[in-house]
């Protein structure tokens, strides 16, 4: 008689398992569950180790499943659908005032904690537990309820809502600008204390693709100091080390007290890319997250207009 503890298989086998076969192949499941090819894969394989057969007939780039996991995943399916509609009521009965907002450390430090305050004041039943990343899929999991991520308005099993786009531009402080006037002249930037951010997204604009874009190429930026966010480079320009790219609607605030200017004046990239508000389509939402919700499309909507 088979010991109940070797019964059931790790619940993670079966959620990928039930992924990869509801999207037709690991990859789609890989992007479903936020987690690598490889991952998935492995929790399949040790799942049909764990049955003694196999569960999918693999192909060259799809895969379809065996009578095997046909008949197990009706079961799993099912089953894992019961647990989920448990924990959502669970959250919902003990956790019903709070709500779970994910944002890149951009976006949360500089965008989201000065108008905190205000929504607080006004909504001091909801209370918003903020967590920020760089990690798309940290910002993504599924104890997230909003999410606020930078991309192109594409991010499959999310509704997507633009908060604002993106457009870039020198920034420095008074003091720096007075006591670097060439910082006015965009030729002169390589040759000034360029502050910059090492960041693992190489599809964030950068100095040199910036300066490109005004038809300056292969300049040698020697002295430029780096950090490893942006929060910390825009202090730094704040506090006069140098001239740092600023994107707009996140550095406004800097701007409108005086505490950063604008050395090239109305000199600027705009790009494709944007700002926007993520939640899932799977999941119902709840009073609070509504709140939250329409606060922040409310917020976007009296952005600043960039050209």
């Amino acid at each position: 008689m088979l010991q109940k503890r070797k019964i059931l298989p790790p619940l993670d086998y079966l959620v990928a398992f039930e992924s990869a076969a509801k999207t037709g192949s690991f990859a789609a499941a890989s992007k479903e569950l936020n987690i690598s090819e490889t991952a998935i894969s492995r929790k399949v394989r040790l799942l049909e180790q764990h049955y003694n057969v196999p569960l999918f007939v693999r192909g060259h780039r799809s895969i379809s499943l065996t009578q095997q996991g046909a008949t197990l995943l009706s079961s799993v399916a099912h089953s894992l659908e019961i647990l989920r509609d448990a924990s959502r009521d669970m959250l919902a009965n003990h956790q019903s005032n709070s709500i779970s907002l994910a944002a890149t450390n951009s976006v949360a430090a500089l965008w989201l904690m000065p108008r905190l305050h205000k929504f607080s004041r006004a909504n001091s039943q909801v209370k918003i537990t903020l967590f920020s990343s760089d990690s798309d899929a940290e910002c993504l999991s599924d104890e997230m309820d909003l999410t606020i991520l930078r991309g192109e308005g594409n991010w499959p099993g999310y509704e997507a809502r633009q908060l604002f786009g993106e457009t870039v531009f020198p920034v420095c402080s008074p003091a720096y600008l007075a006591a670097h006037k060439a910082a006015v002249d965009i030729t002169a930037l390589p040759s000034l204390d360029l502050i910059k951010v090492t960041s693992a997204h190489t599809e964030w604009m950068t100095w040199k693709t910036w300066l490109s874009k005004h038809d300056i190429q292969d300049v040698p930026l020697d002295r430029a100091v780096a950090f490893n966010t942006y929060p910390l480079a825009i202090q730094a320009a704040v506090d006069g080390l140098g001239v740092a790219l600023g994107w707009g609607h996140l550095v406004d605030h800097l701007l409108e007290v005086g505490k950063l200017v604008r050395p090239t004046g109305n000199a600027a990239v705009r790009t494709q890319s944007g700002y926007y508000l993520l939640k899932s389509r799977d999941r119902k939402a709840f009073g609070e997250q509504t709140i939250v919700e329409n606060w922040l499309l409310g917020q976007s909507a009296q952005r600043r207009r960039y050209a």
